[in-house]
């Protein structure tokens, strides 16, 4: 049965990224910031099905919401 939650590597690889922390650290620095007016699925990175699978994620508050929340935080200028 599944949890309900995932964790940074889980959607990363969800995301068919690398998910070793190494890469994910990578990954956020080569696309900080986000600005504040782009929503994380529209992000200009994403390829369509990535697009797609966080716009359900948040759309559908599925259990890869929370997580994908997370990203768009950490993506965005402190």
């Amino acid at each position: 049965m599944d949890a309900g939650f995932h964790r940074f590597s889980e959607l990363f690889a969800q995301l068919g990224l690398a998910n070793d922390p190494a890469s994910i650290g990578r990954f956020i620095a080569s696309h900080t910031p986000l600005p504040g007016g782009v929503r994380l699925e529209d992000a200009p990175f994403w390829t369509a099905a990535q697009a797609q699978f966080l716009r359900d994620a948040v759309g559908q508050d599925s259990d890869w919401a929370e997580v994908s929340d997370q990203l768009s935080a950490a993506l965005r200028p402190s």
